[in-house]
């Protein structure tokens, strides 16, 4: 696929970088620290390093209980007739064998073709062995967050009120589950090295897996879900990566899930604006600032400005965060200006004749149907 490359300032880079890795030593040496010292420390049992959870893969045991408990999920309307359960497509309803299946056809057939060489081959025609790196190393920060999404459903469905709740988490738990299975396959069939979680992913997924009640739902179901939600809908339209659309279609789910909880059981005026829970959400948004400038260089070498993609992503989540109840130290407006801000002072100090642009007024998301999904999932007229 051929790109047209933007042009990075290099110095700027080479200081992100070296930034990045004493904020990751850092933020690591500190767990580390704290959990020799029993009092916390890192809260997940991943090895970002390895892309695996502690224990490695134990792929036989995958296969063996999770892969056939997927292929034995039972249709209740199948064997619930009585129910108002209509969980079977026209496809199962002819051919019932399919009604026990959890994936769908379409996920299945791009799972199988993952795993062939006619997919790699695909990979090395479309892309360069750089632009194959840059989308690696974009797809694993959304990999690794995969792996804290799966821990992180899993606490919350045990906060959550209301059997309901609870089947739609349970749902969350199974599809976060799925999501790293398919693709850290999808990412592994590039063969191109797979780096760790940097510093600033480690204190947001950190972050999120460490904060307490439905607090959890502002770093994952809003922000983190909100990033994979985003970088989903700017890449699904890329060769080879047209399963991203089906991701897509379930992070669109995850992200409406705070909104459909909370419609029920709203937040109170002290829940949404006390300052400790305000400052505690923006010390999870923080990290994502020089995220984007980490990765400024990966998105260039795809021909995407990390500025409108991050200014559309800043947007979204802001507009779904103050709609649901979870407030920042600043007013929404106010917040989407300082980081504005911060995109056009970066911008200003890294770029030849840099002027000023208005980025949170992008839209990155390249497809009309996951617009359209996004459109439904963020009320983004009526912000």
């Amino acid at each position: 696929m051929k790109f047209e490359k933007r042009e990075v300032n290099e110095t700027a880079q080479s200081v992100n970088d070296t930034l990045e890795n004493y904020v990751n030593t850092a933020v690591r040496s500190f767990d580390n620290l704290m959990g020799t010292l029993g009092l916390g420390g890192r809260a997940a049992d991943y090895d970002d390093t390895a892309y695996e959870f502690l224990g490695g893969a134990n792929d036989e045991l995958r296969k063996k209980h999770y892969d056939k408990s997927l292929r034995l999920l039972w249709k209740a309307e199948k064997h619930a007739e009585w129910s108002s359960f209509k969980d079977l497509n026209k496809e199962e309803e002819t051919l019932l064998k399919l009604a026990s299946e959890s994936l769908n056809k379409l996920e299945k057939k791009e799972l199988e073709r993952m795993k062939s060489a006619e997919f790699k081959a695909l990979l090395n025609r479309e892309y360069t062995p750089e632009q194959k790196q840059a989308l690696v190393n974009i797809l694993s920060m959304i990999g690794h967050g995969e792996a804290y999404a799966w821990l992180v459903s899993n606490e919350v469905l045990r906060d959550v009120k209301s059997t309901g709740a609870k089947a739609a988490l349970t749902m969350q738990v199974m599809e976060e589950a799925k999501h790293f299975v398919v693709l850290r396959e999808l990412i592994q069939a590039f063969d191109m090295p797979i780096p760790r979680l940097t510093g600033y992913e480690y204190l947001i997924l950190e972050g999120t897996l460490k904060s307490k009640g439905l607090e959890k739902f502002f770093g994952m179901n809003v922000l983190v879900e909100g990033i994979a939600l985003s970088i989903f809908g700017a890449l699904s339209k890329f060769p080879g990566l047209e399963i991203l659309e089906m991701f897509h279609l379930d992070e669109s789910r995850h992200c409406a899930l705070p909104t459909n909880y909370l419609k029920d059981r709203p937040l109170t005026w002290w829940e949404k604006n006390n300052p400790v829970s305000t400052i505690k959400r923006f010390q999870l948004v923080l990290p994502a600032i020089p995220l984007a400038f980490k990765m400024e260089k990966d998105f260039a070498v795809l021909g995407i400005d990390v500025f409108d993609f991050g200014g559309s992503l800043v947007r979204k989540v802001l507009n779904l965060a103050y709609r649901v109840g979870f407030h920042l130290p600043m007013p929404q407006e106010a917040m989407k200006e300082f980081i504005n801000f911060l995109f056009n002072a970066y911008c200003m100090a890294t770029r030849k004749e840099h002027t000023y642009q208005k980025y949170l007024d992008r839209e990155a998301t390249m497809g009309e149907k996951e617009r359209a999904v996004e459109q439904e999932v963020f009320m983004m007229a009526s912000a």
